[in-house]
């Protein structure tokens, strides 16, 4: 008797086990809901990963609000040599407003490729707007199995409002292991049957839907006065150190790099969203910030400014709390390297007070500012040892900014995008209004990009069209070099680049894109492109691999062998000429050879050393004859 009742009771807590678990599988089957997993096989290339567009979804109760981010795919099999990097954070770690090349990210990859021009870099950015702290900890603690060499951070801005925010519509309220479980019931399809099924009866019942017309921070934004000190205040304080402490702890445990960075965020140029009523008010604070700034008394205006930031009622920027806990990780976790943009900007900044000089509203950086946070982390990198250079490629700060490809139709779109922002609640500022003029090329892409009435792709591509049709060498490179960076595995964009270059009359950076292309891809036109320009550079010994290669699969109706045979015996010269560079019949040698093959450059470059040792010497002067025939013959 007494062990059929225990057999009945073991039923009673199974069954609805099994029921559950048939539920599951049944969803499961038949498709139902998602895998939030962070990556997932790329559709578009074999043997890579990509971020899965549904991973942020579980994050937010009203899934209408979830966002997507970058989709740049790293290979399952890191080869060896490659320097992975993840980028972890929020919508200022993505690049908003410019996005693609206008994040931080690409201006460090960018930099990274060619002041390490033989080394792999990716950089891979897992950011995406209107999360914080939960999604950063979610996702970085997965970074574990996909061999990281270092991990960058830059969040906290969202900790109020961002998706889980203890202020925000998607709240779950302020205890971060009960908030982490309900977020590994969210994997469950069942979980999220039952989910968006309290979703539509909320709805229904309330006679409200989530309005997409409604910018992004009113939609997220639930609690809209969270005094300074506050018990919700506190919490978002805790929130953000248990799980900043706990991703630090996991990556930490594996000995990989982490880089946290201070934040920044705009406290001269932009006035408190909501304040209090009274004489210590945010506004009161911020008024005397501006008399003290005004009268030159810069210590206090600085204090004063701070200070109206950290009385803002409305937390869209960071308190000041955020960036104590971001400190002290570098004290407690040996692999945690602290960053200190907030040091940065100030020291870029008039005064030392942030304002619209590196800001452009209240948290995002234009892109002078996003220059700035890339240079924080490269310097951190390269103060961690993890990046050494010779000095003999290194891009500085000043170069990158001039060479960075962030064309003009990226500048007007992040413009375009900051005025729409700003019109919306809580900013409320009316629209400039329209010029009556007809709009440029560039002006008009933008315009599109915005409405996504056409895709950046797509943009990109017009505008290098009409760089190349009014002859904009200068433009037509910025766009090509612009879309490698979005594209960095597709051979295509390589070997536009390094044509346009050439044409351009930039022989060495041409090399590295076309050698980049011919790694990608082994073609016959990429390896033609390269031996010609190599030639130019008078670099023989490493032209002949590509002639060889297209003399093996030449496309052509003529002979490369002949042209194979002159740089093998070129190679051979070049060599006997430097261990004897006075030897003027070896320099007459190499310029008659280079001149047989009309290199105007390669054998001007031997002839001047022939008639620098010997001026009157009858066989250079006939080459100069015939060098300068060369270069006046009709092309």
């Amino acid at each position: 008797m007494k062990k059929r009742l225990w057999l009945f009771k073991g039923l009673a807590l199974v069954l609805p086990l099994l029921a559950l678990a048939l539920v599951e599988g049944l969803l499961r089957l038949f498709g139902y809901g998602h895998d939030y997993r962070l990556f997932v096989d790329d559709p578009d290339h074999k043997g890579y990963w990509i971020v899965n567009q549904h991973a942020s979804e579980r994050y937010f109760t009203e899934t209408d609000n979830a966002t997507v981010g970058n989709f740049e795919p790293f290979l399952k099999k890191k080869p060896d040599g490659t320097f992975r990097i993840f980028v972890l954070g929020e919508s200022t770690t993505i690049g908003y407003p410019y996005f693609h090349n206008g994040s931080f990210h690409r201006w460090l990859h960018y930099r990274l490729m060619h002041t390490f021009p033989n080394r792999n870099f990716e950089v891979i950015n897992l950011s995406m707007t209107a999360v914080n702290s939960y999604t950063v900890f979610d996702f970085g603690k997965q970074l574990v199995d996909y061999e990281p060499d270092a991990v960058l951070i830059y969040t906290g801005h969202n900790e109020y409002y961002g998706a889980m925010g203890v202020g925000s519509t998607s709240s779950l309220g302020s205890q971060p292991g009960l908030v982490r479980m309900v977020l590994q019931l969210r994997e469950f399809r069942l979980v999220q049957l039952l989910n968006r099924t309290w979703q539509r009866i909320r709805q229904t019942a309330s006679g409200q839907k989530v309005d997409l017309r409604e910018g992004m921070m009113k939609r997220m934004a639930a609690d809209q006065q969270i005094p300074l000190g506050s018990e919700k205040y506190q919490n978002g304080i805790e929130q953000f150190k248990t799980n900043l402490t706990d991703l630090c702890q996991s990556l930490s445990g594996e000995n990989i790099p982490v880089f946290v960075s201070t934040l920044v965020s705009n406290e001269k140029d932009l006035k408190p969203f909501i304040s209090a009523p009274g004489t210590a008010s945010a506004e009161q604070q911020f008024q005397l910030a501006k008399q003290a700034y005004e009268k030159g008394n810069v210590r206090q205006a600085k204090q004063q400014f701070v200070q109206a930031k950290e009385l803002d009622l409305l937390r869209f920027r960071a308190p000041e709390a955020i960036n104590q806990v971001i400190r002290e990780l570098e004290n407690r976790f040996s692999n945690v390297t602290v960053v200190d943009s907030r040091a940065v900007f100030e020291t870029h900044s008039p005064s030392g007070i942030l304002g619209r000089e590196t800001l452009l509203e209240h948290v995002h950086p234009n892109l002078y500012g996003y220059a700035l946070l890339s240079d924080a982390f490269y310097e951190a990198l390269k103060k961690k040892k993890l990046l050494v250079t010779d000095g003999a490629n290194e891009i500085s700060f000043k170069q990158l900014r001039q060479q960075m490809p962030i064309t003009p139709v990226d500048s007007l779109k992040g413009t375009y995008e900051v005025m729409i922002l700003k019109e919306s609640w809580p900013f409320n500022e009316p629209m400039p209004p329209e010029e009556n003029r007809p709009k440029t090329v560039e002006e008009q892409l933008a315009g599109g990009l915005v409405v996504k009435q056409i895709a950046w792709r797509d943009a990109m591509n017009q505008l290098l069209a009409h760089y190349v049709k009014t002859q904009n060498q200068r433009g037509a490179v910025q766009v090509s070099e612009a879309l490698v960076l979005e594209y960095p595995y597709d051979p295509t964009y390589y070997g536009q680049t390094g044509k346009l270059l050439f044409s351009a009359n930039q022989p060495e950076r041409a090399v590295w894109y076309l050698k980049k292309a011919f790694q990608l891809e082994e073609t016959f036109a990429t390896a033609q492109s390269l031996f010609i320009t190599l030639l130019k550079l008078d670099r023989p010994d490493e032209a002949l691999p590509y002639l060889r290669y297209a003399a093996a699969h030449n496309e052509t109706q003529f002979s490369l062998n002949e042209l194979q045979v002159f740089v093998e015996q070129l190679v051979t010269a070049k060599k006997q000429y430097l261990a004897d560079t006075t030897n003027v019949i070896l320099s007459n040698q190499l310029a008659a050879g280079y001149l047989k093959f009309a290199n105007a450059t390669g054998a001007a470059k031997y002839l001047a050393k022939s008639l620098r040792i010997d001026p009157r010497n009858a066989a250079a002067l006939q080459l100069q004859a015939q060098l300068r025939t060369l270069k006046t013959a009709p092309h």
